[in-house]
């Protein structure tokens, strides 16, 4: 299989600002489209004059790209917005981000394009945040800020907001799910303009688009695809953090989570996180050790950790001897929530069939179906019978 990534391109700071505009605003052409076309092409140039073409051979008549005068319009507003572009290539745009398959081809800027030549990391969490998890998140910002690194996230109220806040010192970057012109949620214009002064607001939409739900998972991979790590605050068991949190783990990024009362549906996510191998945060310094450990780590280790659950002596200074759980990592939950749900469809199997298939431990895969379960994934039905939901 083809690699289309960034890195794809022979001379991406050779393409022409405007036809690289062109050709993502162009319909039907996304992230990956677009690195797929100028991997085949050549370059930004040759991919639009190809697409029409290749939209017929798709089946799609009379095709056109997007006219040079939207594009010029699109780059006239970024000016008087005080906008710049920023491409993979030209020092500024990060590297990790880069090194997606689905890297925006550009994004906007406002405000100061060398915090994304710094680490980040990544702090999100929920809109209704309570009062210890907006201090958790000003703790965490203003740590990880000190010990110098960047703070990324989403520019929601709540946690996004408060993280930003307690970085602006330190560095922070805002990614928008709309333009980088329009603040939304619009409580937090003045955040927005402290962040075009003395941080950085990104976006690869178009100027003046207003955001809509769809937008919100496109914001949210780039959060993800910036950071070394996503940290989680506060999350209910189904919110756009968990998405991130998804993203990050797809990426191969560290996921870490704070914890949170069982009873407190906004911590609900964390929690769940952290059931399935999320690294649990207390402080800053949990962060830092992870990052490290991240740095460090050694593909030996990491099988290591794939381990259930062995018995082990009591604890020298005493206490109940029994089974000793060591971390599961979260990629190996996640592969094999995979590996079942593939197994599953709306036509009911039998539990013993399906574990049969996959040729697994019947734990692992009882304790897999469990969490599906609780997530409205998996149901189960009369006579030990499973379907996807």
């Amino acid at each position: 299989m083809r690699d289309f990534t960034i890195s794809a391109l022979r001379d991406p700071l050779a393409d022409d600002p405007l036809d690289r505009l062109r050709l993502i605003r162009s319909r039907r052409v996304g992230a990956v489209t677009y690195h797929r076309l100028v991997a085949e092409h050549g370059s930004v140039v040759a991919a639009l004059a190809a697409l029409p073409e290749v939209a017929r051979a798709a089946g799609v008549e009379d095709y056109s790209p997007c006219p040079v005068e939207v594009a010029r319009h699109e780059m006239a507003q970024a000016r008087l917005a005080g906008a710049r572009m920023v491409v993979p290539g030209d020092g500024l745009y990060p590297d990790l981000l880069a090194g997606l398959p689905d890297a925006p081809p550009f994004l906007w800027l406002r405000g100061d394009p060398a915090w994304l030549t710094r680490p980040m990391v990544a702090l999100v969490g929920a809109r209704n945040a309570s009062s210890l998890g907006l201090r958790m998140a000003r703790r965490l910002a203003q740590g990880l800020g000190a010990a110098g690194q960047v703070v990324v996230s989403g520019l929601a109220r709540g946690i996004d907001a408060e993280a930003h806040e307690a970085a602006l010192p330190t560095g922070t970057v805002a990614v928008m799910a709309g333009g980088v012109d329009v603040v939304y949620p619009e409580e937090n214009a003045a955040l927005a303009a402290r962040l075009a002064e003395g941080g950085c607001l990104v976006s690869e939409q178009p100027m003046g688009l207003v955001p809509q739900a769809r937008h919100f998972p496109l914001r949210n991979r780039i959060i993800a695809g910036m950071a070394q790590a996503v940290v989680v605050v506060e999350a209910a068991a189904r919110s756009g953090s968990l998405i991130t949190a998804r993203d990050a783990l797809d990426m191969g990024r560290e996921v870490m989570a704070v914890p949170g009362h069982p009873f407190d549906a906004r911590a609900a996510g964390c929690n769940l996180l952290i059931r399935d191998g999320a690294m649990l945060v207390r402080q800053v310094s949990d962060v830092l050790e992870g990052l490290a450990a991240v740095a460090t780590a050694l593909p030996e280790a990491e099988e290591a950790e794939v381990i259930e659950v062995l018995p082990g002596p009591a604890p020298s200074g005493g206490g109940l001897p029994g089974p000793v759980p060591l971390r599961r990592p979260l990629a190996d939950t996640a592969a094999l929530h995979g590996q079942i749900l593939a197994r599953l469809g709306p036509c009911p199997v039998a539990e013993d069939q399906l574990i049969r298939d996959l040729a697994l431990p019947a734990e692992a895969v009882a304790r897999g179906l469990v969490a599906l379960e609780m997530d409205g994934q998996v149901l189960r039905q009369p006579g030990g019978m499973l379907s996807r939901a």
